[in-house]
């Protein structure tokens, strides 16, 4: 069964059509290997096994039944795990605030039904840092998630645990959400493919907190982390489209990537964007797959896009116009807390939040308190993405570091706070951008690449993944071999059975 473990998720979906394996037997095999890696990863915070060994009997018995198994749904008997800000009903939604630390959610977000009706399994949900906006997956209700790769290293986030989880092979994907990289950085550190989707494409429909009926909501977008590129498609496919709750959600049509021709695609490297500094390895990391895709045929030329260099305050007036709540609302669970005086109760041991939560949201309350040039940056980013869209066209991709480096130890992206806006751009403009594995740097951490195009044309971004996949290797499974000490575990009683 360790050979179900090395392949892609469509794979092991057309092993269950043609009856080579069943999802009883597939089920069974990624439980064991949560079992075996997550007291190493602490990813996993909430499982649901039993009610998953029942989903996956009765797909069985739709696929010894079925007359075409061709028909059957597409993603049939695959287990998977969604991170904890998504609701799945009677599994935690603390969304890593203390005060929500025994909220449960009654019902489940449209993702998730979606994806029950397309034939997945949940198996559990995954960590997220407190509150959702920042790259350490890290909580005081659940601990720390930990790179799989290094113990020593960060997950990313906010989906850290979704990235710590599919790299290691415990699910055959994740679902995850990216706001400002949560999906792709953690795909990034973790040396998994994610994919955030164009925004409006994947409604957010039962995600805690709201993101609200406002432009917030279009730059949130839920989306997959997968081992192979091939398995992006399919399971966006059964995420996208109109749900009659997300107003903001539009009927995108979904191209095939397997009608790309890379020869007709015009590459954009960019080794960094706004004051970001960009590590050689990861420069490296774009120059290699532009080369690569020049040997296939792209072209490859230079992009003169100076509004760039404006990503963060682009990012930052974006979001500050979005709706949504205020992210103190957030931390209090709805009664605001005071991130001054919870500042001075952490330096005392007294607090349940964590240090990044409280950071950015005092920035965000002085933010609000000082005049700045809010609305020329939101033109300025409206002006960007037209002037990207007009550059890329219909086959065009841009190639971008998804961080400034490869995942950093324990608590060093608090020295580089803003380094984010390598993936947070690309949210507020909404364009879709895939994340692959493109190697391993000097220490032996995951490298990877960001391909991003023109809203509408998730097929092109995950088609130029898909080719570099090829010509770099991709995911390969992390073997984790060690505990993770007690200072990174949540409380036992808080992990169901």
């Amino acid at each position: 069964m360790d050979d179900l473990l090395d392949r892609s998720a469509m794979a092991l979906a057309g092993m269950i059509r043609r009856r080579e394996v069943s999802p009883v037997e597939l089920l069974e095999a990624h439980i064991a290997q949560i079992e075996a890696v997550n007291p190493a990863l602490n990813a996993v915070i909430a499982t649901r096994y039993e009610a998953a060994r029942a989903e996956a009997r009765v797909a069985e018995q739709r696929v010894m039944a079925a007359a075409e198994p061709q028909a059957l749904p597409s993603l049939l008997g695959l287990p998977y795990t969604t991170k904890e800000y998504i609701m799945a009903e009677g599994m935690p939604l603390t969304a890593g605030v203390w005060s929500r630390r025994h909220v449960r959610a009654d019902r489940d977000a449209t993702t998730v039904r979606r994806l029950r009706e397309a034939g997945a399994i949940l198996v559990g949900i995954t960590n997220v840092p407190e509150g959702g906006l920042w790259l350490e997956t890290y909580n005081d209700v659940y601990g720390r998630t930990v790179n799989p790769w290094s113990l020593e290293h960060t997950s990313g986030g906010s989906s850290g645990g979704e990235g710590a989880i599919v790299a290691t092979a415990g699910v055959a994907f994740g679902l995850g959400a990216d706001v400002g990289g949560s999906i792709r950085i953690p795909a990034a550190f973790c040396g998994t493919v994610g994919h955030k989707p164009t925004g409006r494409l994947v409604p957010n429909t039962g995600f805690w907190p709201p993101a609200g009926d406002g432009n917030l909501s279009g730059y949130l977008v839920c989306g997959p982390l997968t081992r192979k590129v091939e398995d992006v498609m399919p399971i966006l496919r059964a995420l996208a489209g109109p749900d009659g709750h997300d107003v903001v959600v539009e009927p995108w049509s979904l191209g095939d990537p397997a009608e790309v021709e890379l020869r007709d695609v015009t590459v954009y490297p960019v080794q960094s964007s706004g004051l970001v500094r960009v590590s050689e390895e990861n420069r490296r990391a774009v120059h290699d797959a532009a080369a690569a895709l020049r040997a296939r045929g792209a072209r490859v030329e230079l992009l003169d896009a100076p509004r760039m260099k404006k990503a963060f305050p682009i990012w930052a007036a974006m979001m500050a116009t979005g709706g949504g709540p205020h992210y103190a609302d957030v931390l209090g669970d709805g009664a605001p807390i005071s991130p001054a005086r919870e500042l001075v109760r952490l330096a005392l041991g007294r607090s349940h939040h964590t240090l990044p939560a409280l950071v950015i949201a005092g920035l965000e309350e002085l933010m609000a308190r000082v005049p700045s040039r809010v609305d020329a940056a939101v033109a300025e980013g409206h002006a960007l993405r037209a002037e990207l869209e007009e550059v890329l066209g219909p086959r065009g991709v841009l190639l971008h570091p998804p961080y400034s480096r490869p995942a950093p130890r324990h608590y060093r992206p608090m020295l580089t706070p803003f380094d984010f806006v390598c993936t947070g751009l690309f949210n507020v403009l909404e364009l879709p951008s895939t994340v692959v594995p493109t190697g391993f740097s000097r220490e032996g951490l995951p490298l990877a690449v960001q391909v991003i195009g023109r809203r509408g044309h998730d097929h092109l971004t995950v088609a130029v993944a898909a080719a570099l996949e090829e010509d770099f290797g991709g995911w390969r499974r992390a073997r984790p071999c060690w505990r993770v000490p007690e200072r990174f575990v949540g409380p036992d009683s808080l992990i169901s059975s």
